[in-house]
């Protein structure tokens, strides 16, 4: 079964590239619309989140 925070970070990047064509404003990671910035936020978090939790590899 996959991990739920990982779903959930995948799930936020998916939706942040779902808006971000068809936004006027926001350009890749430099400039966000308001709604665009806190999908690109959420993503941002989620996804430390998940790596901070992955084991590291030396």
């Amino acid at each position: 079964m996959p991990d739920d925070l990982y779903q959930r970070y995948q799930a936020a990047h998916r939706a942040y590239q779902a808006h971000a064509p068809s936004c006027g404003a926001c350009t890749r990671d430099t400039f966000h619309c308001r709604d665009g910035e806190k999908l690109h936020e959420s993503f941002a978090r989620l996804q430390d989140a998940y790596l901070t939790r992955q084991p590291r590899k030396h």
